[in-house]
């Protein structure tokens, strides 16, 4: 089951040939999804859909998003069942999950669409106090790397990347859902005890910068988010807000700093008028 990432489709191909368009028989793969099941203490959670890949890695990710976990060790087992397509996980004793956070669906485009942090769980998102700098040289060269990176996509298309980046490690995932695909490199994040690292690493993401995405990056603790897509304005709101230099549009050698620009190095501020985009 864990290779069944794909499925192909005879489909017809439309080209255009000296000036007419034609239609060809051809042999397409297509992305899968699965809809996966998050089980806590034997009550299902939440159902959301995904790539059939690093199921535990997201179950543990979105358990720590959602604030229903502060690390691993609140975790006294997890397992994925195959035939269930389930991720049971067994929390230590005195963790619990509230009634009314289970049994939500999430879906594999926008989620849940916050568009603000969870009152209740304030306390556990925190501003970005990293004091380190950031080579915008060097984040422009690894946005470059970043965006031809997923396998998948070039030969199939239909997913989203994400890369979690530090000097000596690194975390890259991919799935159809760009959130999925962040709790998937938190999961990892928290399996391997690399949490500390957070706090100087940068976010690097394919798709765009909704305030969810911008509330795993808080939850989470990078101090800088990266993508070739836009922000919204909810996400640039919470980057101000908490502290996150937030880079949005980076292709090539272009981009903008939507904010916590004073987080980077080799950048020359312009003092010419304002120009509207």
């Amino acid at each position: 089951m864990e290779d069944k990432i794909f499925e192909e489709f005879e489909v017809l191909k439309i080209s255009r040939e000296d000036g007419a368009y034609t239609l060809q028989e051809v042999c397409k793969p297509v992305i899968a999804e699965i809809s996966l099941k998050i089980y806590i203490n034997g009550m299902e959670m939440v159902s959301m859909l995904c790539l059939n890949r690093q199921q535990e890695e997201l179950a543990v990710g979105f358990l720590y998003s959602e604030g229903v976990i502060n690390s691993f060790d609140d975790i006294e087992e997890v397992c994925y069942n195959e035939r269930a397509m389930a991720v049971m996980v067994r929390l230590k004793e005195g963790i619990s999950v509230k009634r009314q956070e289970s049994l939500r669906s999430i879906t594999a485009g926008c989620g849940k669409c916050y568009t603000y942090i969870n009152p209740l769980k304030r306390s556990q998102f925190k501003k970005a106090e990293s004091a380190g700098r950031f080579s915008l040289e060097d984040i422009m060269g690894r946005m470059r790397d970043f965006a031809g990176q997923s396998e998948l996509f070039r030969e199939i298309g239909g997913v989203h990347s994400l890369l979690f980046y530090t000097p000596g490690y690194s975390v890259f995932s991919e799935d159809i859902g760009r959130h999925n695909c962040f709790d998937k490199v938190t999961g990892t994040l928290l399996k391997e005890g690399k949490m500390a690292l957070a706090e100087d690493g940068i976010v690097f993401i394919s798709g765009r910068v909704t305030s969810e995405i911008m509330t795993k990056v808080i939850r989470l603790g990078a101090p800088v988010i990266v993508s070739k897509s836009t922000p919204s304005t909810a996400a640039v709101k919470l980057a101000n807000q908490y502290n996150i230099t937030l880079l949005g549009y980076a292709r090539s050698d272009t981009g903008y700093v939507y904010s916590g620009a004073d987080r980077l190095m080799e950048a020359t501020p312009c003092r010419a008028e304002k120009v509207a985009i």
